[in-house]
Formats: C-alpha cells, sequence, structure tokens
C-alpha cells in the first residue's frame, strides 16, 4: 500500500518538462491510431474511437489535464479522419456531428474525472505531509518539555543536596539529604514515563527502565535483581508515579538495611495482575526485619512517604519477612483506580 500511494503521488508525471509530457500523448495518439488502423478489417463499422479513448484516459493519467485534453483533441480528428465515412475527410454530416459530439462528451468527461482525482490526490500528499511536519514537532516539543521538566526537578534535588551540606544539625541533613534524592528520582522516573513519541511507556519496560538505573546508580555488582512482569499494563500517571516510587523506596531499603553488611545478595521486583488487582512486591534475600518493626509506627522517612502513596492510591501496602530469608514489600491496588 505504501508503495502504491508513492506512486500515485508522482502523478502527473513529467511536471517540470511539460514540452516531452505533450510529445509522450502525443505518441500515445500515434499508437492508437496505428492499432486502430492495423485492425480495422476486424471492427464492424460504427467503432471509430475504440482505440482512441484509452489514449485520452492514459494520457490524463499520466501527464495530467493538458496532455489529456491535446491527446482527446489530436485522436478526436484522426478518428474524424481515417475512421468516420466519407474517411480521408473532414466533411460534416449530421452523423458526424453526432459521432462527434458523443465523443467530445466522453473524453471531456474522463479528462474531468482523471484531473479531479489527481487534484485530490494532491491535496491528500500536501494534507499528509503537513500531518508528518505537525506530528515531528509536536514530538519535538514534548522531548523537549519532557526534558525540561525533569531537568527542572533535578535541579532542585541538586539544590537541595548543596543546602544540605551546610547544616550541621544530622537530622535537617538527613532530611534534605533524603529529599534531594526523591526528587532526583522523580526526574528520572518522569523522563522514563513516556516513549519520544508521547506516548505512555508500558508498565513492566517502565519499571524495568528504572531498575536498571537505579542499580547503575547503587555500584554494588554483587548484588543481583531481576524484574518479573506481565507485560501491557499502563497506568495513568497520577498511579505510575506513586508506584515506580514505592518499588524504589523498596529497593533502597534493601541495599541499605538488607544487605549492609553483604556483597551479595538478589533482589526481585514482580508486577502481576489477577482479579482486578495490580500487586508489585519487591523481594530480597537479605538481612530481613527486626524482630520489633511495625511498619504503620515506623519513623522513617521513606516508609512515611511509602505509607502516604499508597493511601493515596487507595492501595493496600504489606511489609513481611519473607518466607526462608529476607524480606517482602506488598503493594496491591485496584486496577479500576489507577488505569490510564
Amino acid at each position: 500500500m505504501q508503495a502504491k500511494r508513492r506512486v500515485f503521488e508522482q502523478l502527473p508525471l513529467l511536471r517540470e518538462r511539460r514540452a516531452l509530457a505533450y510529445s509522450a500523448a502525443l505518441l500515445l495518439c500515434a499508437v492508437a491510431w496505428w492499432i486502430r488502423w492495423t485492425l480495422d478489417p476486424a471492427f464492424p463499422p460504427g467503432f471509430p474511437y475504440l482505440t482512441f479513448f484509452p489514449a485520452v484516459i492514459i494520457s490524463s493519467f499520466l501527464f495530467g489535464r493538458g496532455p489529456g485534453t491535446l491527446s482527446a483533441v489530436v485522436c478526436g480528428l484522426l478518428a474524424w479522419y481515417f475512421f468516420i465515412p466519407p474517411v480521408h475527410s473532414f466533411q460534416v454530416e449530421a452523423r458526424t456531428l453526432v459521432a462527434l459530439g458523443f465523443y467530445a462528451g466522453v473524453v471531456a468527461v474522463d479528462v474531468a474525472l482523471v484531473d479531479a482525482m489527481q487534484r485530490a490526490n494532491e491535496r491528500s500528499s500536501r494534507l499528509a505531509a503537513e500531518q508528518r511536519q505537525l506530528a515531528e514537532r509536536t514530538e519535538l516539543l514534548f522531548r523537549e518539555l519532557q526534558h525540561r521538566v525533569s531537568n527542572n526537578i533535578q535541579m532542585v534535588g541538586a539544590m537541595l543536596s548543596l543546602q544540605q551540606r551546610q547544616v550541621t544539625d544530622p537530622v535537617a541533613r538527613t532530611i534534605l539529604t533524603d529529599a534531594s534524592t526523591k526528587l532526583q528520582l522523580i526526574g528520572r522516573i518522569q523522563r522514563q514515563l513516556y516513549s519520544t513519541t508521547g506516548e505512555q511507556v508500558p508498565l513492566d519496560v517502565f519499571l524495568k527502565d528504572l531498575m536498571a538505573d537505579l542499580f547503575a546508580a547503587e555500584h554494588r555488582p554483587g548484588i543481583v535483581h531481576r524484574i518479573e512482569a506481565v507485560s501491557g499494563i499502563r497506568l495513568s500517571p497520577d498511579a505510575a508515579i506513586p508506584l515506580a516510587l514505592i518499588m524504589a523506596e523498596g529497593i533502597a531499603n534493601a541495599m541499605e538495611h538488607g544487605f549492609v553488611d553483604r556483597d551479595a545478595g538478589e533482589i526481585v521486583v514482580t508486577l502481576t495482575h489477577d482479579d482486578q488487582i495490580i500487586q508489585l512486591c519487591v523481594i530480597d534475600d537479605g538481612a530481613g526485619l527486626p524482630p520489633d518493626f511495625d511498619l504503620h509506627r515506623s519513623d522513617s522517612l521513606g516508609l512515611k512517604l511509602v505509607r502516604s502513596l499508597a493511601m493515596r492510591m487507595d492501595a493496600q501496602l504489606s511489609v513481611e519477612a519473607a518466607p526462608s530469608s529476607g524480606t517482602i514489600l506488598r503493594l496491591s491496588l485496584p486496577e479500576s483506580a489507577c488505569q490510564a
């Protein structure tokens, strides 16, 4: 279909070489006359235009209205002189006028229809080109907007990071450091949430890229990581961004607490979709939870943020011990509350 469309977009041919286009139309008239002359003994009387109509249509189709009109006039004169009695003359009789009138009406309609089709095709091609240019500009503007938003968020995080160096109070330094880290993470999430075409990236691809980005920043090659996610899930940005933040917080807690004295381990992120529930799990095989751990009483800023995000999404959040060793952070949210 694309090849056919490109061929039709090139019609009429020889737009910049009109003399050659008119010459080609005259050649088609000559070919039509030769075929009609050669087959004349096989034709019954009364078919003077049989081979001339195709010549007119082909000339109009290939070379445009002007060559088609010239072909119609020349073919009409050839048919009149050679094949309309009395032959070899331009004598005008009543039946000659009827035949010529019929011919003129048919070729006028043919040329007009072909010309209208080509003009419509030109308009369609022009509109398609304008739409392509508009799509390219829109894509460029969207990428620039995403880039600027992400950069601005990360710049605020960097400014907070600079400010915390001047703060002597350890609690305040910790708060500013966490805030700076979260802002820079949000900037990365914002950059990765959409493709270059402006479409939202499927959640499995988005989380996989984000997870690779997080581990690249940690520089802990001994910690193996993988993600197991069903494909095709798309969430609204209001749900996708908090979910990504919760995943990132789960990974950060595993790295900071679960593998604090270990150089090797494994973190697995799973994303499932079952019974209209989307469930995210961050599973590690680290040191596990302290005996007195209570998610709802924890003073950790990261866990407070995770609880707040889960509550805002109307999701169920739990942090529990893994069956063998390690920790599972589990987020369950209803599909109806987060579809894009």
